[in-house]
């Protein structure tokens, strides 16, 4: 029984690894495009075998940062991150904590897309239906979409323009470089926002607690040891990581 339940665990948990694993091959592919010809049977390249060994460890070395970039975690460690110092935690929330809680997030939120990868591009490559070309370019659809989604306008028409892509074509037209630096334009932009929503009634709880100390002549005393029971207090009265998940999750768009 227990065997069963693991090996249903590793099912349902099936797609979204292989959509991870697809997508850090399909990042490879556009990191590099040179090198997957020699890679492929019956294709050439003009790498010799030596410097594309040199290449794929590269990217190897380069595609967490990468996957880390085409998806929601930047929004998520960043507004976190915030949050843990609104609340004066530094030392009491580590960073593998605030890193895994916004993986177990980034995951939850590219579960649709990496089933999609899943079932288009990687199911029918294992069967031999597809090339590696092929499903690299289904893969791209998805994640494209997810990324455009999330990405604003005059973002995407700035990094066009710095790119030399003319104004004029679609966005899933566009190149995956231009819509990958556009997308993290607007992530860093929408967890600022957030992050600054989140700031503020903790920093009010701060100035209240500085002026009635300043007030009772307590200047040696550090506002901070007063205020953080208050704001762990009020954050856990509204239940506020319910609250913070809801927000983030809720700000991705295209769900």
């Amino acid at each position: 029984m227990t065997l069963q339940r693991r090996g249903a665990g590793l099912r349902r948990y099936a797609p979204a690894l292989a959509g991870a694993v697809l997508l850090l091959a399909s990042a490879g592919a556009w990191a590099a495009p040179d090198v997957l010809p020699g890679v492929i049977p019956g294709s050439s390249s003009g790498l010799t075998v030596k410097s594309q060994i040199l290449v794929l460890m590269t990217i190897l070395g380069l595609l967490p940062v990468m996957v880390m970039m085409m998806t929601s975690f930047t929004r998520f460690v960043i507004v976190l991150s915030l949050l843990r110092q609104a609340l004066g935690l530094q030392q009491g929330l580590p960073n593998r904590i605030v890193t895994g809680v916004a993986l177990i997030l980034t995951l939850l939120v590219m579960r649709p897309v990496g089933e999609q990868v899943w079932n288009e591009a990687f199911v029918p490559y294992d069967k031999d239906k597809i090339s590696l070309e092929q499903a690299l370019k289904i893969a791209e659809v998805p994640l494209s979409r997810f990324m455009l989604a999330q990405t604003s306008k005059t973002a995407l028409a700035q990094i066009a323009h710095l790119a030399g892509e003319p104004a004029e074509m679609k966005p899933m037209d566009r190149g995956f470089t231009v819509k990958l630096a556009a997308f993290v334009l607007s992530e860093l932009k929408s967890a600022f926002q957030i992050g600054c929503m989140l700031f503020i009634p903790f920093l009010i709880i701060d100035l209240v607690v500085s002026s009635v100390l300043m007030a009772m002549g307590m200047m040696m005393l550090s506002p901070l040891v007063i205020s953080l029971p208050f704001k762990l207090l009020l954050f856990v009265l509204v239940d506020g990581w319910t609250l913070t998940v809801n927000t983030l999750v809720g700000s991705i768009h295209g769900l």
